[in-house]
């Protein structure tokens, strides 16, 4: 059976294929996906579909570390790394509490826990293609912001740890155990907030 961090082929109806399994799988789930589905909803046949994906452990595979890159990626592109210190770590801050409570984020999460005994890479795979990303680029910024004198930090992947604990204060323990579903704008914010001001409490200069 594939691994999932082999590449998959590359092809012209690839990314159709992967959008219609994302829209297939996070409706479905990965158990109650069906590769008729999937190809339907990609609109190629199945042979195009296993021309590409030898099976569906695999295409989800690929869905999760796609769309986990692609997220990370945003926000990475899209916050000003070179603003002040509180305001690139409120950014960051909104970006994580949006993806932690994003249906997508929701979703695979619970496929993660559910499938882990399925596919225990997956959780890897899922954390390699987004949240270590983002704990990267948190990393090289404490590192200007310590040379700037604007942070004191000495041990540079716990602080970004720290700050990604922050973001899932309250929130992300309601989620998980079905508690809430969805979070008023006050009550992201309130998250947000707290993270920034809880972290700047320790490391700030």
């Amino acid at each position: 059976m594939p691994d999932g961090t082999i590449e998959p082929k590359k092809g012209r109806k690839f990314d159709q294929v992967l959008e219609g399994a994302r829209h297939v799988f996070l409706s479905d789930g990965f158990e109650g996906a069906s590769v008729d589905d999937i190809a339907k909803a990609a609109g190629v046949s199945k042979a195009t579909l296993y021309s590409y994906f030898p099976d569906k452990r695999f295409l989800f595979m690929q869905v999760a570390k796609t769309e986990c890159a692609r997220q990370a990626e945003h926000a990475i592109e899209t916050i000003n790394m070179d603003a002040p210190v509180r305001q690139v770590l409120n950014a960051i801050a909104i970006d994580m509490v949006d993806f932690i409570t994003s249906q997508f984020g929701k979703r695979i999460f619970r496929i993660c826990v559910g499938e882990s005994d399925r596919f225990p890479e997956l959780g890897r795979e899922f954390y390699e293609s987004g949240p270590l990303l983002i704990r990267g680029r948190l990393v090289d910024f404490f590192h200007r912001a310590v040379e700037n004198n604007e942070l004191a930090i000495t041990d540079f992947e716990l602080a970004a740890e720290q700050f990604h604990e922050l973001c899932k204060a309250d929130l992300f323990p309601r989620m998980v155990f079905n508690m809430d579903d969805e979070f008023t704008p006050a009550e992201k914010q309130r998250v947000i907030d707290g993270a920034v001001d809880m972290f700047m409490a320790r490391y700030g200069v």
